[in-house]
Parts: structure tokens; C-alpha cells; sequence
């Protein structure tokens, strides 16, 4: 075969798609929650997805691309939604289900993206758009239904309000080290979010 033949035959190769494609996302998910960013190398990945780098870049020109590939679409990064009929019950299943507070794969993808966002722009502007949007908007959603059944008193700062719980459940994980679990969410649940959603006393 020519060189131009060759040439021609690498170009044609197929792109990484479907199941194997999903093994690569799943992989590095896996790998950035192991060894974070910073330590993160296509090597690594493709290791971990028994492929060979070759593969990685016929897909993903860098690991930034990847890696922001990976956390938009891994099952385990993604937020849980709730309609369970209540605030606190929605609070409840979103926090501690799979993809939740208490769920150790987001919280560590998180964790080992946490330094490497405050150097890398882009990276830092996807995730807020990949990762953090879809959460922030799943919260929205379930106090905006808590305002339709009346469970939220009129003049409550409700943008405030959604921001409490993850607030302190990221102060907790990645400032003072305790791993959320359950009873730390219904504490704050129960003494901080619905006492607020009552709103103001003073008239």
C-alpha cells in the first residue's frame, strides 16, 4: 500500500461511536474521580477503557474535550429528578439518590475538577454549562412546584433559598471533609430550609 493509500485509509477509519464510546465516557469519569484533572492523561484513560490512544483521538482532540464529554453524559453524573408531592420529599430523593449529594461518583468528579477549574477558563465554562446548569435547573423546578402548591410563603428569597442546601453540602465535602450523608441532609432540610420557606414573622 502507498503512502497515500495509507493515508487515505487512516482518514477513513470509523469514529468511535454507541457502546464503545460509552465504555471511553464511563472510563474517564472514572479516572478523573480517581486521580482527578490534573492527573488525568489520555494514557490513563485509554488503560482504563482497554483502547488504545489512537482511538481516544480519532474522538477527542484533547483530555479537556473529553473529560467534558464524559461528565455531560455518564449516567452516574447526572442530577435525579423528583416530583414526590412535596418539597421536603423532592429535597429528600434529589440529595440522596443516585447522582445526589450523598452519591460518591459526582461529588467525586467534582472534587478532581475542583483545582484545575480555576486555571482552565474553558474548562471551568464547561462545566458550569454541562455540569452545573442541568442541577441548577432540576432545583429550580422542584421550588418552583413548591411555590405552586403554596409551600413557600410570598416574599421568601427563593433564588437564596435553592442555593442553601448544595451551599453547605459543598462546605461540608470539599472545606471541612465530611462526606454528606443522609442525616446531615434532612438536618438541613428540616432547621434551615422549611423554617425559611415559612418566610419573615415581622410584618
Amino acid at each position: 500500500m502507498s503512502n497515500s493509500e495509507s493515508g487515505n485509509a487512516t482518514r477513513q477509519r470509523p469514529r468511535v461511536e454507541g457502546d464503545r464510546e460509552e465504555e471511553i465516557l464511563q472510563a474517564t469519569v472514572m479516572v478523573l474521580a480517581e486521580l482527578g484533572y490534573d492527573r488525568l492523561t489520555m494514557d490513563a484513560v485509554a488503560s482504563a477503557a482497554k483502547a488504545s490512544k489512537a482511538t481516544l483521538y480519532r474522538r477527542w482532540s484533547t483530555k479537556a474535550e473529553l473529560v467534558v464529554d464524559a461528565i455531560s453524559r455518564a449516567k452516574d453524573c447526572q442530577p435525579t429528578s423528583a416530583d414526590t408531592g412535596s418539597l421536603r420529599g423532592d429535597l429528600l430523593e434529589m440529595s440522596c439518590g443516585d447522582g445526589g449529594f450523598t452519591d460518591e461518583m459526582p461529588m467525586s468528579v467534582m472534587a478532581g475538577l475542583m483545582t484545575a477549574l480555576h486555571r482552565d477558563d474553558d474548562l471551568q465554562a464547561a462545566f458550569h454549562k454541562i455540569f452545573l446548569t442541568p442541577r441548577i435547573s432540576a432545583v429550580n423546578e422542584v421550588y418552583t412546584r413548591a411555590m405552586d402548591r403554596g409551600e413557600i410563603a410570598a416574599g421568601v428569597d427563593v433564588e437564596l433559598l435553592c442555593q442553601a442546601l448544595p451551599a453547605l453540602m459543598i462546605y461540608n465535602a470539599f472545606v471541612l471533609g465530611n462526606q454528606p450523608d443522609d442525616s446531615m441532609i434532612r438536618r438541613v432540610i428540616d432547621n434551615l430550609i422549611l423554617p425559611a420557606t415559612r418566610g419573615s414573622r415581622e410584618s
